[in-house]
């Protein structure tokens, strides 16, 4: 427990905190972490003012593993770090790449309002074997276009976020849903059910895939390991899992909340935080997936570039949307729910449900953190 200060846990969650210079750390914001998302007047290279709305793009576990090099003749090449990858949950880098397809997606987006064309090149060293590795995954071309349209998703994408919350008790319209489904990617098909006996089963596959993840010692790990508990380590390492508000940064001043009681799965932390999390997994009012024809490396992509056109869409169209893809991941102990989950939602033979996701109506949100641009540019 910290010096001087005392600290009563009540059995409602209730935090109080008595001691000199305690308010200010319990009440304490992230600084800088959220600054990129606040995008002011276009800069003149449009290529920096397409990347640095890029980077606001969902992706797995916020790893942000994007390498930058601008090349001459208005080009830029993007490639991988492997430091930020996730080899226990995802040891085929597939998530990683999704999340590549909706950087470069989110790039075109942003391009069209400077009146630019960008040509997306996927894989011009070559397709990557198991792991991603340092070649080239896109070359991006920006082409001034006086025939280019503007994107109209371009107007949602600070507004965009990603809900980790409870949704709300509200059917959400199939015609709403058919518009999210009507997003052409070519050869990526959206899926969706606000069925309640559909979901129902749904829900159950979710739920185990999110405990087994949970109660798998490395898998979980991985978890903890990039977490950032507090307005200071979020701004120290804006990237990862963070918890932040009065209420963690209490805990973690006590010494209650952790890195080691989170890792600890006897713990009370643990138990609390899974339960917390299955009630938010199991708001399930409807349910949106993507699935392509096989998964390769360009099955992959384009899934990727789909994910964030539907994330943005959502967003218009006043719905909340979370990836629950637990159930998708490659590991031996998910073999029973990825099949399950691939059956659920219809795949067949070769096909490959590559995201799934919660849709529905939540509580607004704020902005996931964010490394500033400059961070990702290699020579």
């Amino acid at each position: 427990m910290a010096s001087r200060r005392t600290i009563i846990l009540g059995l409602g969650g209730a935090v109080a905190l008595v001691g000199a210079g305690a308010t200010w750390r319990v009440m304490r914001v992230p600084q800088t972490a959220m600054r990129p998302w606040q995008v002011a007047e276009p800069v003149a290279d449009v290529r920096l003012d397409a990347l640095r709305h890029a980077i606001l793009a969902p992706n797995p576990h916020n790893r942000q593993p994007w390498l930058l090099t601008l090349t001459e003749g208005n080009g830029v090449d993007v490639r991988c770090d492997p430091d930020r990858r996730l080899p226990a949950t995802d040891p085929h880098d597939r998530q990683i790449l999704i999340g590549f397809g909706a950087f470069c997606e989110l790039a075109r987006v942003a391009a069209s309002t400077r009146g630019h064309r960008l040509d997306i090149i996927a894989f011009p060293d070559g397709l990557p074997g198991d792991r991603l590795d340092d070649r080239v995954i896109a070359r991006l071309q920006f082409v001034a276009d006086p025939a280019i349209a503007r994107d109209p998703l371009a107007a949602v994408i600070t507004a965009r976020r990603t809900t980790r919350q409870p949704f709300a008790d509200r059917p959400v319209p199939t015609a709403l849903l058919q518009r999210c489904a009507a997003i052409a990617v070519p050869g990526v098909t959206i899926a969706h059910s606000n069925d309640p006996v559909r979901l129902a089963a749904i829900r159950e596959t979710t739920l185990k895939a999110f405990t087994i993840e949970a109660e798998t010692p490395r898998t979980w790990q991985e978890s903890v390991d990039l977490l950032r508990i507090g307005a200071d380590a979020i701004d120290a390492h804006p990237d990862g899992l963070f918890l932040q508000g009065p209420m963690v940064e209490a805990l973690a001043l006590a010494g209650v909340l952790d890195a080691d009681s989170l890792a600890d799965r006897h713990s009370t932390v643990f138990r609390q935080g899974l339960d917390e999390q299955l009630a938010i997994i199991g708001s399930l009012p409807a349910a949106i997936w993507l699935t392509t024809p096989g998964n390769d490396r360009p099955d992959q992509f384009a899934a990727g570039q789909a994910w964030l056109r539907l994330n943005l869409l959502a967003t218009a169209l006043g719905l909340k949307l979370h990836p629950n893809s637990q159930a998708l991941q490659e590991y031996p102990e998910m073999t029973a729910c990825f099949a399950r989950l691939h059956e659920q939602l219809g795949a067949r033979g070769d096909e490959r449900v590559q995201m799934f996701g919660r849709i529905g109506y939540g509580p607004a949100t704020g902005p996931a953190p964010r490394w500033p641009l400059e961070s990702h540019f290699r020579p």
